[in-house]
């Protein structure tokens, strides 16, 4: 499952796709989704409920973004792979950050969701072949394959570890 090329994905997805270090997905979802669950099982409790700055969201929030957001780049994939040439709409981050209710959650079972997702993804994509992967299709407004939203799913959890690792820690 080799690296995307760049007229794979439009140019608002080349930050997360190189983020990824690995050329191969299967790799990168083995070594990537350890090293993000790690990360995430260090932060200290006291830091759940954080936000760096007014309007910003919480470590909680992030967190749910990223299963949030997992969930529907694998979507996407899913129905670009069985040929599925229905345009699909974007998504708004921050609406889904402002009504998902993740104050009650408890923190060991939002990483157990996160892993669950994680591995189901993993599977997902190790499932198909080069020709599926190579599938184009149309997500918010833009042509992107298959194989693009395999790195964009694993890129984009990378982008946020940068980020709490950055702007929270």
């Amino acid at each position: 499952m080799p690296r995307p090329l760049p007229q794979e994905y439009g140019k608002y997805y080349h930050g997360y796709i190189s983020l990824v270090p690995e050329d191969d997905l299967s790799v990168s979802f083995g070594n990537q989704t350890a090293g993000t669950l790690q990360f995430l099982q260090n932060i200290p409790e006291a830091k759940l409920n954080y936000a760096y700055a007014p309007g910003k969201w919480t470590v909680k929030q992030v967190l749910q973004h990223l299963i949030d957001a997992e969930r529907i780049f694998v979507y996407r994939a899913l129905r670009f792979a069985r040929k599925d040439a229905t345009p699909l709409a974007s998504f708004e981050e921050n609406d889904y950050a402002d009504v998902a209710r993740v104050d009650h959650l408890n923190w060991a079972d939002m990483l157990e969701e996160f892993r669950l997702v994680r591995k189901a993804s993993e599977f997902f994509f190790r499932s198909l072949n080069e020709e599926e992967l190579g599938r184009y299709g149309k997500a918010s407004g833009v042509d992107i394959t298959v194989r693009s939203l395999g790195f964009i799913t694993i890129g984009h959890a990378l982008h946020h570890q940068n980020v709490l690792k950055e702007r929270y820690f």
